[in-house]
């Protein structure tokens, strides 16, 4: 998962992936694991201000969602950038939780 020298990391035990430059996290996407360990509930999405308007955040969620996929987990998008991300993306709408 990477471009331009950009990674994007995924921290488990803090929950977070984050889109990382020359060791900087440009953008992070926080989210929690429910109980039943299949449901992320992502909550929070921050791009550096600096660097808003470049399409990080839509890189890094989908990076996030493509791994989403990959652990068969199902996605609840309390965090109005990633429902937005969601809905202008139909190919991911299968992660949606119901």
């Amino acid at each position: 998962m990477t471009d331009v020298g950009r990674t994007v990391e995924h921290d488990e035990t803090s929950r977070r992936y984050a889109l990382v430059e020359d060791g900087e996290q440009l953008t992070i996407a926080d989210y929690r694991l429910e109980p039943d360990g299949v449901t992320a509930v992502f909550h929070h999405t921050v791009t550096q201000p600096a660097r808003r308007s470049e399409g990080l955040a839509a890189e890094l969620v989908r990076a996030a969602m493509d791994d989403v996929r990959r652990r068969g987990w199902r996605v609840v998008a309390t965090c109005w950038y990633v429902d937005g991300f969601l809905q202008d993306h139909p190919e991911y709408a299968d992660l949606r939780a119901t």
